[in-house]
């Protein structure tokens, strides 16, 4: 039997629980959030959630969108605080190592997926500067092929106009959550296992681009923003 929405939200530990009842109030209430398609995320196993990248608020308001737990990545020297590190870890955050190469947050990433979890990825690899879609680093390529996890689409609409890179705090706007239909690359993921090495560098570019595209393509109805 497929899993409903409050088996989803049951899921959810104690602590994650209740913030993420709180920060869906704040968001609803703050930003007259508008969310679509969050039936196109399953509602167990692995999933890699991509997303366009805009602000800080990024994670967490995908993560109240969704009706089951995700988890996503933070810079490991967010958790050298400890209450800082205690909170964040504690709201499903993995630490990756900037500086440590794109491989220093991978075998976190698969291990979680083989855990059929599901994780919040940013193929553009930082924080767009004017809020236009950027090109996707082959990162996420690579993550895909080797997990062989589904991939959802998420466009995030509204959010650079409310919090843009260079300002500090957030101001109050319309926002849209937008999650796409599931992205299959099985046929590329069985072409990996045996193709050269430039070829399976193609690939992973490949995967990258597809999805930044299909992110791309995804936008708010005609009812956005809302009044």
């Amino acid at each position: 039997m497929k899993p409903t929405a409050r088996q989803g939200v049951a899921a959810m530990p104690l602590f994650y629980r209740s913030c993420w009842h709180i920060a869906r109030v704040l968001f609803r209430g703050f930003y007259r959030w508008q969310i679509e398609g969050v039936e196109n995320v399953p509602m167990t196993g692995a999933v890699i959630l991509a997303a366009n990248h805009v602000s800080y608020m990024d994670p967490p308001l995908i993560g109240a969108a969704l009706l089951r737990p995700i988890y996503f990545l933070a810079r490991s020297t967010l958790f050298s605080n400890p209450l800082m590190g205690w909170l964040i870890r504690t709201l499903h955050a993995l630490p990756v190592d900037r500086d440590g190469g794109a491989g220093s947050g991978l075998k976190a990433v698969l291990d979680l997926l083989k855990q059929r979890d599901g994780i919040i990825l940013f193929p553009e690899g930082t924080r767009s500067m004017d809020g236009a879609i950027q090109r996707a680093r082959a990162g996420i390529g690579l993550t895909v092929i080797k997990s062989k996890a589904p991939v959802v689409p998420v466009r995030l609409v509204g959010v650079h106009e409310t919090w843009p890179r260079h300002q500090k705090f957030p101001k109050p706007g319309p926002i849209a959550i937008l999650f796409g239909k599931p992205l299959d690359f099985s046929a590329l993921s069985v072409e990996a296992e045996t193709c050269d090495r430039i070829r399976l560098k193609a690939i992973y570019q490949q995967v990258s681009d597809e999805i930044m595209n299909a992110i791309a393509t995804l936008a708010p109805s005609t009812k956005w923003p809302n009044s």
